[in-house]
């Protein structure tokens, strides 16, 4: 659920690294990997895999940073907010998040209720939404994504060689797992070679379906070729694009994000210590969403974290905003967003009908939009009712 960069055209921005992130002290717990968000793949065997490696990634935490793990939390990123208002001698502070960066925004407005001048939240996530598990309800909207897209890779069938229709294409994803799933597929040539299993696979999907734009598609169409082709035994060489996905998801390259995200879901909420309920949610949920299922309700680092020092937020606090939101949107659910709307009476629901995107503002290039997010930041004043944009060419 990572926040798209900032767009350039909000006239008064001002940036900051949260703690822990990028510049600031950069959490780093010295993982193999980048990324904690992974299937439970298709068998127990490859479930209790994932047992013991979420809770290595725990383990590590606590071995290298023990003395700040409980100073990680979103909360006190708000408070750090508040701090550098004061520091600013303002009043009252203009926000725009995203993804993630909804669910601080909200923090803020609850616990420093009325130093809020103008905020957009992109994507918003529902503080209900916001959990350890942070893909859990997800599935319905990625395997509408997924299908729309399996639809405009089957009309390019030439391209791509997979498949003349949506559901032969959706049968190369099936066959992709079965085959990751007997033995890991072996993609790209060293010093980027890789072996990718079924517990990767599913996040791989996942990540490419944000964007329903024909660039974002054609690079989920030309990975999972790669992927198709490693299935049939054939060589299969890496884009450098594609490359720098896995290396970022599946080595050591660059641990911050991943572990930070990880360590705010864990602080922000409380986990299931109970591994076999993992596994029964898993197979209950893989009999209607056996792609997404594994994957969303996968257990995961906070299972093995010590208790938050602090409760979840709880809206309480009115306060006037504008919430941004797409109909299919994979990653943060238009459900969500419309949740969080019904939770602030005096915020507005900007909504872009018919896109499968998630981040819109400055980064989607929907004229309509932009113009109602714009209107708002320059004027100070939010539109007299819900207001709704169709994608562009509808």
């Amino acid at each position: 659920m990572n926040p798209p960069p900032t767009p350039a055209v909000v006239p008064f921005r001002k940036r900051f690294d949260p703690r822990f992130v990028g510049r600031s002290t950069p959490l780093d717990c010295g993982w193999p990997i980048g990324n904690a968000l992974f299937s439970a793949g298709l068998s127990r065997a490859s479930f209790d895999r994932q047992v013991e490696l979420q809770k290595s990634l725990a383990d590590k935490c606590r071995a290298t940073n023990a003395s700040v793990l409980p100073h990680i939390n979103t909360r006190n990123t708000a408070r750090d907010m508040d701090v550098i208002r004061g520091a600013l001698d303002e009043r009252r502070i203009s926000y725009l998040g995203y993804s993630y960066g909804t669910y601080l925004g909200t923090v803020y407005t609850q616990m420093f209720p009325g130093r809020v001048d103008r905020m957009v939240l992109d994507g918003s996530v529902a503080p209900s939404s916001y959990t350890p598990q942070l893909l859990k309800g997800l599935e319905p909207e990625n395997e509408q994504a997924l299908s729309a897209w399996a639809t405009w890779a089957a009309q390019r069938h030439g391209t791509y060689s997979l498949g003349r229709t949506r559901v032969e294409v959706l049968a190369t994803i099936d066959r992709v797992m079965s085959a990751a799933a007997r033995k890991p597929l072996t993609v790209g040539t060293a010093p980027d070679l890789f072996r990718i299993d079924d517990t990767q696979v599913p996040l791989l999907l996942f990540m490419g379906l944000s964007d329903d734009t024909d660039s974002a598609r054609d690079a989920l169409a030309g990975q999972l070729s790669v992927l198709a082709k490693a299935a049939d035994g054939q060589p299969a060489p890496l884009t450098p694009e594609f490359a720098a996905v896995l290396r970022v998801f599946l080595t050591d390259e660059d641990t911050n994000l991943g572990t930070v995200q990880t360590a705010l879901a864990c602080a922000d909420g409380t986990a299931s210590r109970n591994i076999e309920q993992y596994w029964r949610d898993i197979e209950a949920s893989r009999r209607t969403h056996p792609l997404f299922g594994p994957l969303a309700n996968n257990i995961v680092p906070c299972a093995f974290w010590k208790t938050p020092p602090e409760k979840p937020i709880r809206v309480r606090d009115d306060a006037a905003m504008l919430i941004v939101a797409a109909t299919g949107d994979p990653r943060t659910t238009y459900k969500s967003s419309s949740e969080l709307h019904r939770l602030l009476p005096s915020s507005k629901l900007l909504t872009l009908n018919g896109a499968n995107r998630h981040g819109l503002y400055g980064q989607y290039g929907n004229a309509c939009i932009d113009h109602e997010v714009n209107q708002y930041l320059t004027s100070g004043k939010l539109p007299a009712r819900d207001r709704t944009c169709e994608t562009q060419g509808t």
